[in-house]
């Protein structure tokens, strides 16, 4: 869908769009302030795979999701509209695969449009936010939930390796100024850990063996008042309740802790730029796990783009 080098929005229809095909606004995706990407770029997955099928799994599943939010009292997505794109067909190699997904990012955002990518292996981070860094290149927070911090300078000989996500991020020009927030990792190498004590002022973690003690508002202090990205890597969630993963780890977040970080992070922001979901390789015949990632992404909308006060249901007379 690339003219001139300039992409094209290719909207779904809304029996095909994310959330239940008879929401008010599933026709009406040039009207939505959210649009949501499928791309499920897989290459480098080092471990079990099946993120290329992630998105479509996600998609589904929303399908069955009820729009009316039990926390929020209300229907949010009518709030702000939500949209989705068809998924294009994904290059093989990564260079060319974050150029696709930076260039679609790039038109969501040219249609005045907040995207939210729906991966896919974590790799394509570091492509979605480029356009995001060009529009805010002095204040730019990313907060990442993931269980790996994604500090390797490549893995495998692949420089935009999965395992390298966070470090093509913070590393590429024009990205100096980006501080990183991350919150679950328990999954990280020495050359890792080196990098994070020679770049502490960029980078806040709050690693998941402390977090009986987390204090989840010294966290995301960072992001006050700050354009904020959110990257959601799945198995940031504890692999018990999340083993649709391609690197499941012990020891993560539970989901309700998972809401409390993105409620507190929607709360702190100054504005939600953008954000994706990513690394969630469904299993074949057990569905709970494509409802929880589908409802974590509706979730995800609903706090950044609805607000998190609820609405006081009606007194009874």
């Amino acid at each position: 869908m690339a003219a001139n080098n300039k992409t094209t929005l290719d909207y779904l229809p809304g029996d095909e769009s994310f959330l239940d095909p008879l929401r008010l606004d599933a026709n009406a995706p040039e009207k939505a302030r959210v649009v949501v990407i499928p791309f499920g770029y897989e290459a480098t997955v080092s471990y079990g795979g099946g993120t290329n099928q992630g998105p479509k799994a996600i998609m589904q599943a929303s399908h069955q999701l009820e729009l009316w939010d039990e926390e929020l009292w209300r229907e949010p997505y009518i709030d702000y509209g939500i949209a989705a794109v068809r998924e294009p067909k994904i290059a093989k190699s990564a260079e060319a695969a974050l150029k696709q997904v930076e260039q679609l990012v790039e038109a969501t955002l040219a249609a005045g449009k907040v995207p939210f990518v729906l991966g896919g292996e974590h790799s394509i981070t570091a492509g979605a936010i480029r356009p995001v860094v060009r529009r805010y290149p002095k204040d730019l927070v990313v907060l990442q939930l993931d269980a790996h911090w994604d500090l390797r300078d490549g893995y495998l000989g692949e420089n935009y390796s999965h395992a390298a996500a966070m470090r093509r991020v913070l590393d590429q020009p024009g990205h100096e100024n980006i501080t990183l927030v991350s919150a679950g990792i328990r999954a990280f190498s020495k050359p890792e850990a080196e990098y994070y004590e020679a770049n502490k002022k960029r980078i806040h973690v709050a690693f998941a063996k402390d977090q009986t003690d987390w204090d989840i508002k010294a966290l995301l202090k960072p992001l006050k008042g700050r354009p904020v990205y959110i990257t959601f890597d799945i198995d940031g969630l504890d692999s018990n309740i999340m083993p649709a993963t391609g690197t499941p780890v012990p020891g993560g977040m539970t989901y309700m802790t998972a809401l409390a970080i993105l409620r507190r992070a929607c709360e702190t922001a100054g504005e939600i730029v953008g954000m994706d979901l990513v690394e969630f390789a469904p299993i074949k015949g057990f569905h709970a796990y494509d409802f929880l990632a589908a409802q974590l992404a509706a979730k995800m909308l609903n706090y950044a783009f609805s607000g998190t006060e609820p609405q006081k249901p009606n007194k009874r007379k």
